[in-house]
């Protein structure tokens, strides 16, 4: 069996637990540069806010008091979801993160009886530990746990915890879920799946196995065959990414090259940083840069370029070198720049990075190796970088962003911690 716990409206719901001003209220949380919506509170949800909606058009809600808006704090999020994640983790022999806010727990060789109560017992220690409330869907498969989950949301008379344990609950279950709100299939396949008649996930389920093959092949059959109670995504530990982009859309447009190139600085020493975290290396550093598609008036650019490295690397010197040496073949005098990011790709293990017989030198390789492990220690886990190298735009990664409404980094930094009169 598996149980997937779900964190409820969860970056509303990090918001209020710092601030409970906000319990009962209408609440969105919106995108970088305060864009669009995010996340949504169950109040904002019956509003009739939808999620993607511009700021631009709620704005009027704001002003008049009737919707409170916060902005991203990822690192406020990232905490509490690893305080989430850890309790998760005392609790079963082995959890799966499948999200920031989403987990798997594997309740190999646990009886059924003993099952709700274990769930119930989770809901409220999170709840009371960290102030996240969650829903806890279990079922034999988790495409079938993830459909539960979605019901133990919906329903306050499941208290957070929903079971499809036998076959007429899957049945039921499956009855009154929408096609495309079923893992595997979403948005985009409703439609074609509709004019098939094919509008609930029982629908689906009831067809032909040969009908699955034939129109949606490997993929389609997995789900479909774990609608029907046989596992197909098996419990698996998180696989290495193929990988890691960096980016982010600035605040306002930008033209001067230095400035550009100190966020893609920058960019890149975060990504080297991600591959030093997970234990990997890579072999190709890709710069890119966006204008604003929006401004059809502006003169529109959206250049890249990749350098390969002699051997696959996650110290930040190689990984910054080779980002600004692809920056400086793409950058052009008069445009007017609106986004720029950094990937890191052809990731292999840390472990065996393959080096050339020709051209390569150990002793440079160890003595970055060394110092970017002394920059992590120093720099901990934070975002501010504390040592940096001198391409890079000095001290806390602020005013890449628009960020008006954001709160307080309550939980990871000294002079923020909330304050009590």
């Amino acid at each position: 069996m598996y149980a997937l716990v779900d964190c409820n409206n969860f970056f509303v719901s990090c918001e209020r637990v710092f601030r409970p001003g906000l319990e009962g209220k209408a609440v969105v949380v919106l995108s970088n540069n305060d864009g669009c919506v995010v996340a949504r509170s169950n109040e904002s949800k019956a509003m009739g806010i939808r999620m993607g909606t511009p700021y631009y058009q709620i704005r009027g809600l704001v002003e008049k008091g009737r919707l409170e808006v916060c902005s991203s704090n990822f690192e406020l999020y990232r905490d509490m979801s690893a305080r989430v994640m850890s309790i998760l983790a005392d609790t079963v022999p082995k959890i799966e993160i499948y999200s920031i806010d989403e987990a798997y727990l594997v309740l190999e060789g646990m009886p059924v009886h003993n099952i709700r109560p274990v769930c119930e017992s989770v809901a409220a220690k999170t709840r009371k530990w960290t102030g996240i409330p969650v829903s806890i869907g279990v079922a034999g498969t988790k495409t079938l746990a993830k459909i539960a989950s979605h019901f133990a949301k919906r329903y306050r008379g499941y208290r957070g915890v929903c079971m499809i344990d036998n076959e007429q609950r899957r049945v039921k279950a499956l009855s009154m879920t929408p096609i495309g709100d079923v893992w595997g299939i979403g948005r985009r396949l409703a439609p074609k799946l509709n004019e098939a008649g094919v509008f609930t996930a029982l629908d689906y389920a009831s067809r032909p196995e040969a009908w699955i093959r034939e129109n949606y092949m490997l993929h389609g059959l997995r789900t479909w065959m774990e609608l029907r109670g046989t596992v197909c995504v098996e419990a698996e530990t998180e696989a290495a990414r193929k990988s890691i982009c960096t980016s982010r859309s600035f605040a306002s447009m930008l033209e001067d090259s230095e400035e550009i190139s100190a966020k893609v600085s920058d960019f890149a020493a975060q990504c080297a940083r991600k591959l030093r975290e997970e234990g990997t290396a890579a072999s190709e550093v890709t710069a890119f840069l966006y204008t604003n598609r929006f401004r059809n008036d502006l003169d529109q650019y959206f250049p890249s370029a990749t350098v390969r490295l002699d051997a696959a690397a996650n110290n930040t010197q190689e990984i910054v070198s080779a980002a600004l040496s692809a920056f400086r073949t793409i950058f052009r005098q008069g445009y007017k720049y609106k986004k720029a990011g950094v990937i890191v790709s052809n990731i292999v293990p840390s472990d065996a990075i393959q080096a050339p017989l020709f051209g390569f030198d150990p002793q440079l390789r160890d003595k970055n190796d060394r110092i970017s492990r002394i920059m992590d220690q120093v720099n901990g886990r934070g975002d501010a970088s504390l040592l940096c190298l001198a391409s890079q735009k000095k001290g806390p990664h602020e005013g890449y962003v628009r960020r008006e409404h954001c709160s307080r980094r309550y939980s990871t930094s000294f002079d923020e911690l909330i304050e009590i009169r």
